[in-house]
């Protein structure tokens, strides 16, 4: 089916329960689905060709919604692109992936050499007329698994993929025609986009509380929306966590308080579900793949550094070099399958072949997996440090530096040394003061000697993209 065939079902079925709410405007199913009509038969009428994403750089609102539902009625890929880019960065993308259009915000300027609109959800084009079609094969979105430095990767994710991570939604997190969700997140990034759409496929409300927004607004938005479910990523968790108990009690109330995005500490995990909500989850996935495994509260207490066991319908392995899976408890390449998984990259062969291998995923993740089915992270193969021989796993080194009661978080990177290859440098955020000498004499009371950092240095903040994730490859550039 056409992901936009349920929004036709929630119009007749319960036209005027709330679809979408954004500051002072609330749309019903019936408001909303008439609006992705209208939009995507003004989008048909522009021409466009069927094998060209559209690029869409819009801000945080319900447009924003309304123009993905509306390319995916119409049959057109949607190309994510962050509004917050420069005009090159939005240049360099939609050229790279053959944008025939990119919509635009009405102050934004026109990128020279593309064509560039501003979307009209409100067009004289004759919906009812239009000629939609409805087919699971077809491309739904090519989203971005690498920011806007080096050279971007664009999964094809068709029609099919994206309802199989619909379908994860609802069986392992419970996700669902109920819902009052928050999304907090920029609709430019993988998950605040796919649960935003999940919910309103399923007939559930969505509201827009996006950043920027303070912990404290935030927790106000969930109170005085009766809001039942909310996803943040781990730098929005952080600031919440410096609320005190009081401030934070209406989340308490939530049914779903969930993460993605970047990996929790097991002391964070335990925190956000004591403090914030006991039905807290968190849901390791990426962009290509969709959901892989999913840690409950229930497993916090015994498996809290984990990211938990897979989800419905997915197969994971952990493999060497010559793909042959290893014993449980070795570190090796996580791998995993299943029928939300893209299969390719746009325009990429070469990547292509490097991540998708015989029916397999390969996310670049180093990783561990016990007699239980739990998946413990282990860095990322490409972020190993390789020491006068000897391979080294930065996340050894940050969990003895997170170990300080000063140290916030910590992010650790190669060093290029003429003597050894690579030596290991540090860098972290403090909550308290203290000084490099110290956390280096800590780091190395706890790790053996390869292991041991040249240098830590302490940092205001660590730099990051839109999922959370630290920005390892910036920490680099400041060592040369």
């Amino acid at each position: 089916m056409n992901l936009a065939d349920a929004l036709d079902i929630h119009a007749k079925a319960r036209p005027s329960h709330p679809a979408l709410i954004d500051g002072d405007l609330t749309l019903t199913h019936a408001d909303f689905a008439a609006r992705v009509r209208r939009m995507a038969a003004w989008l048909l009428g522009l021409d466009l060709p069927a094998d060209q994403p559209v690029g869409v750089c819009l801000g945080d609102t319900a447009q924003h919604v309304v123009a993905l539902y509306a390319l995916a009625r119409a049959g057109r890929a949607i190309l994510p692109m962050d509004a917050r880019w420069t005009e090159e960065e939005r240049r360099n993308v939609a050229t790279h992936f053959g944008a025939s259009l990119v919509l635009l915000e009405p102050d934004m300027q026109a990128l020279p050499g593309l064509r560039c609109l501003v979307p009209d959800e409100a067009s004289d084009a004759d919906a009812a007329a239009a000629h939609f079609t409805s087919d699971a094969d077809a491309p739904f979105v090519l989203s971005l698994s690498s920011g806007t430095t080096g050279r971007p990767k664009g999964p094809l994710i068709a029609h099919r993929h994206f309802l199989a991570r619909f379908r994860t939604h609802w069986i392992n997190l419970g996700l669902n025609a109920r819902d009052r969700f928050v999304c907090a997140t920029p609709l430019y990034f993988g998950g605040g986009r796919t649960f935003a759409m999940s919910v309103l496929f399923s007939g559930g409300t969505l509201i827009l509380n996006p950043p920027p927004c303070t912990p404290e607004d935030l927790v106000g938005c969930v109170a005085t929306q009766d809001a039942t479910s909310l996803f943040l990523v781990p730098t929005q968790f952080r600031r919440l966590l410096a609320l005190d108990d009081a401030a934070l009690a209406p989340l308490r109330a939530l049914n779903l308080l969930f993460s993605s995005g970047a990996p929790l500490s097991p002391e964070e995990r335990v925190a956000i579900r004591d403090r914030l909500c006991p039905r807290f989850f968190e849901y390791y996935a990426s962009t290509e793949g969709g959901g892989v495994s999913l840690l409950t509260p229930a497993d916090i207490a015994t498996h809290g550094d984990t990211v938990g066991r897979p989800v419905f319908a997915v197969e994971v392995e952990v493999v060497d070099d010559s793909d042959i899976p290893l014993p449980q408890g070795k570190t090796g390449l996580l791998r995993y399958r299943g029928p939300a998984c893209a299969t390719t990259y746009h325009r990429d062969p070469e990547a292509s072949a490097e991540a998708f291998r015989d029916g397999w995923f390969y996310p670049g993740d180093l990783a561990s997996l016990d007699s239980e089915g739990f998946v413990t992270l282990r860095g990322r193969q490409k972020d190993m440090i390789i020491r006068a021989g000897i391979n080294i796993h930065p996340s050894d080194i940050e969990a003895a530096l997170n170990a300080h009661p000063a140290v916030a978080e910590s992010a650790v990177v190669g060093w290029p040394s003429l003597e050894f290859g690579e030596e290991i440098a540090a860098f972290v955020r403090l909550d308290h003061p203290v000084g490099p000498e110290e956390l280096l004499s800590f780091a190395r009371a706890r790790l053996p000697r390869p292991k041991w950092p040249r240098q830590v240095f302490v940092v205001d903040d660590l730099p990051r993209n839109s999922a959370g994730k630290v920005l390892k490859r910036q920490l680099v550039l400041r060592l040369t």
